[in-house]
């Protein structure tokens, strides 16, 4: 894999699991490690659900083998021109050619 491809640095976070004072889980991330990327768009949609437009965009990642990426994670990554901080939920994990070199990280940008 050549290194100028992972232009992005993105963090990889899992959930926190932390509870408030009645016991209801907060919805908070911790950063599990940065990670150099590629973030390549695939496709996007629009659509009407609840009588609201909703967007769904999709996007592959890769990344260098991390040994345990799992879809309960995520990845957050702020764009340095515009300082706005992008999430994308991994659906899927692909570990190319099984040789544990290089992941493929399916994701859904949350919007």
């Amino acid at each position: 894999m050549r290194a100028g491809r992972l232009r992005h640095r993105v963090e990889l976070q899992a959930r926190a699991g932390t509870v408030n004072a009645l016991n209801e889980p907060l919805d908070e991330w911790t950063t599990v490690a940065t990670l150099s990327a590629a973030i390549e768009p695939l496709s996007g949609r629009e659509f009407i659900a609840a009588q609201q437009v909703q967007a769904d965009m999709s996007h592959r990642v890769t990344v260098r083998h991390f040994a345990g990426i799992t879809p309960k994670h995520r990845l957050r990554w702020t764009d340095p021109a515009t300082d706005v901080a992008r999430v994308f939920d991994i659906r899927a994990v692909i570990d190319r050619d099984e040789k544990h070199r290089e992941m493929q990280l399916m994701c859904t940008e949350r919007v």
